[in-house]
């Protein structure tokens, strides 16, 4: 399973960003598909990518329109309702990254204050909310923050295109510094950091969690306490004890490592779980 969630995440990152003749001439895609997003985080100004971001289109509106996008809300509230955080741990290109560079030759976990998960929940409020209250309805997430934005398109058009780099001011280095204290944290074994403290899309759908048509489901009757699936977990979740908790990005490294197939994920049904 394991193999297979690597592959898909490459798939899914080759595919959202595939856009050829965008990486060739460093341009970006036009077409009507770009103003469909899928829920994950992957940045719209990105040379190669052909869907929109959601984050993105969902400041963008707000901004400009002073209302929320129906759209793009129907998108996230429906992946949330049907799977929680699991395009996080399957699909999402900036998630795959931090993976990447977490290989089993130096993937020591190394703790992470869990309290630094609530910083996610404000990220999602300015990023939500504050558009709306700015005079020129300022992107802030996109703009101060996003370290895909900054991997898949700042550095790229910064570097192939002269004219980009007359514009390199505080901003790009903020995000540069961002980006590169989040993969330096996954070198040396804390994984998914960006994920677990800052990003406002998987906070959004971790609500979701508890709720979701698909979902984690334990069984205390068989689990031997052996805190295998604790020692796996790449968000630092206390299993099984915080099963379906907002960190979870359900990429189910837990449910095949169990020895006694105490922990699952599937259809909602009535027990616990």
């Amino acid at each position: 399973m394991a193999k297979g969630r690597r592959w898909l995440q490459v798939l899914s990152l080759l595919l959202l960003n595939g856009y050829l003749p965008g990486w060739v001439k460093l341009t970006l895609f036009t077409g009507k598909s770009k103003g469909v997003c899928l829920p994950v985080l992957n940045c719209s100004s990105c040379p190669g990518a052909f869907l929109g971001c959601p984050l993105g289109a969902w400041q963008g509106y707000l901004g400009a329109a002073r209302s929320p996008s129906f759209f793009v809300g129907g998108i996230l509230l429906m992946a949330g309702g049907v799977l929680g955080r699991f395009f996080c741990g399957w699909l999402c290109p900036f998630g795959a990254c931090q993976d990447l560079l977490s290989s089993k030759a130096r993937r020591r976990l190394i703790p992470w204050p869990s309290r630094l998960r609530l910083l996610a929940y404000v990220v999602l409020l300015i990023t939500f909310l504050l558009p709306y209250w700015s005079p020129t309805g300022t992107p802030y997430f996109c703009k101060y923050l996003c370290p895909a934005g900054e991997l898949f398109a700042g550095l790229p058009l910064v570097l192939g295109r002269s004219e980009f780099r007359s514009l390199v001011g505080w901003v790009f280095l903020l995000k540069m510094a961002i980006l590169l204290a989040i993969f330096l944290l996954v070198l040396v074994g804390v994984s998914r950091v960006f994920c677990r403290t800052l990003c406002p899309l998987g906070a959004w759908l971790g609500l979701f969690n508890g709720v979701s048509l698909w979902r984690m489901h334990f069984c205390p009757e068989i689990c031997r306490r052996c805190y295998s699936c604790r020692q796996v977990c790449s968000m630092g979740v206390k299993l099984p004890d915080e099963v379906n908790s907002p960190a979870c990005i359900r990429c189910l490294s837990c449910t095949e490592v169990c020895p006694a197939g105490a922990l699952r994920f599937g259809l909602n049904k009535k027990g616990k779980g």
